[in-house]
């Protein structure tokens, strides 16, 4: 178990995917950049490849664990990472209304 405090050290904001490529080698990952409403959009892989099909993703709003140490995949380097659940199926955590980027989840 966590206590409250542990809890609130993870941020997790709203990010629109701007752009989806497929990484060369790789039958798991896609490089996303996503929008944080920061200077510029952050790189994000994740292994949802088989789950979602490019344009599914282009443009749309997830939630993101954006406090994370920056992690090395197939050479690049991943800024955050998208939150999704399931096991044989996958579902990714959207707003139901569209809201800024960078915003905070409490």
């Amino acid at each position: 178990m966590i206590n409250i405090e542990d809890l609130t050290k993870v941020e997790i904001k709203l990010g629109r995917i701007l752009s989806v490529e497929e990484i060369e080698g790789s039958e798991k990952l896609y490089k996303l950049s996503v929008d944080f409403s920061e200077e510029v959009p952050r790189q994000v892989l994740s292994g949802i490849k088989k789950y979602f099909e490019k344009d599914f993703l282009l443009n749309k709003q997830f939630a993101f664990v954006t406090n994370l140490e920056p992690r090395k995949m197939m050479g690049l380097e991943s800024q955050a990472m998208i939150l999704a659940t399931g096991e044989e199926t996958l579902a990714l955590l959207t707003p139901t209304k569209e809201m800024p980027c960078g915003s905070q989840m409490r």
